[in-house]
C-alpha cells in the first residue's frame, strides 16, 4: 500500500483556528434576529449530536425557531465539528444570538450519540439557563432488521 503521511499542527496554526472560531462565535452573536426581541417564558432547546456535527436550535412553546447554531457555521472542519469543545462553542454562539430573549425555563431535547452530547448540556447549565427537563430522543430500532438465514454446512 505505502506510507500514509501524518500532517501535523503546529502551534500557530492552532492559535490561528482558535482565533478564527472565537471571531465566529462574536460574529454569530452580532448577527441576532430582530424579531426575537421579546421575552421568552418557557423554551425549547434541540440539541442533535451526531458523529459528524453538532447542532442546537432554540423554539419557543409554538416551535417557532429563535435561533440556531452549528459547529460547522462557527468554522470547525472535519472530525473537529464533533468534540465536547465545538458544542461548548455552539452553545456559546447560540446564547449570544438569544441575549435579547432572556431564555427562561427551558426543555432540553438530546438527539443522537455524538461527542458533544454531554458537553452541549453541561454549558447549557454552566451558561446560567433555567433547566427544567431533559429529554433524550434518540430514535431506537424496536426489532431492527431480518436477521441472516442460519448456515447449512
Amino acid at each position: 500500500m505505502g506510507k500514509k503521511a501524518v500532517m501535523k499542527e503546529t502551534s500557530e496554526q492552532a492559535l490561528q483556528e482558535q482565533e478564527a472560531v472565537a471571531s465566529n462565535i462574536q460574529r454569530a452573536g452580532a448577527g441576532a434576529i430582530a424579531t426575537s426581541a421579546k421575552r421568552v417564558e418557557s423554551a425549547r432547546v434541540y440539541v442533535n449530536a451526531s458523529y459528524n456535527n453538532t447542532m442546537i436550535s432554540a423554539t419557543d412553546e409554538k416551535g417557532r425557531v429563535l435561533g440556531w447554531s452549528s459547529a460547522g457555521s462557527l468554522g470547525f472542519k472535519g472530525p473537529k465539528k464533533a468534540t465536547p469543545y465545538a458544542a461548548t462553542s455552539v452553545v456559546d454562539a447560540l446564547l449570544q444570538k438569544l441575549k435579547k430573549t432572556g431564555l427562561g425555563r427551558t426543555v432540553v431535547f438530546v438527539r443522537g450519540i455524538g461527542g458533544g452530547r454531554e458537553a452541549a448540556v453541561r454549558a447549557l447549565i454552566n451558561q446560567g439557563v433555567d433547566v427544567i427537563a431533559i429529554h433524550d430522543v434518540t430514535p431506537i430500532p424496536h426489532n431492527g432488521p431480518r436477521p441472516k438465514k442460519p448456515r447449512r454446512v
